[in-house]
């Protein structure tokens, strides 16, 4: 369930913190959350598909230590950042 490559793009700019930025925590959490949004929804459908659930956790796992990485070193960008995706917390 990867992201098309325009969607990613699209994702980068929007969260980017300065020209050229591809691997900020802001942009690395953008695009986990979409691939779990992504995931979540294939989810409904194959209810049995467990290699997918386990891809699933395994994302919902590396955003919520890049979300505590960034509670830890800047609340401010953290709280900006979890309005602007809709992730309750």
């Amino acid at each position: 369930m990867a992201l098309k490559k325009d969607e990613k793009q699209n994702i980068i700019k929007k969260f980017a913190r300065g020209e050229g930025d591809t691997g900020s925590v802001e942009v690395q959490v953008a695009i986990l959350t979409q691939e779990i949004l992504q995931l979540t929804e294939h989810l409904k459908e194959h209810k049995h598909d467990f290699h997918s659930k386990r891809g699933l956790l395994i994302k919902v796992g590396k955003r919520r230590n890049l979300l505590n990485y960034l509670i830890k070193n800047d609340v401010k960008r953290y709280r900006e950042l979890i309005k602007e995706l809709n992730l309750r917390k």
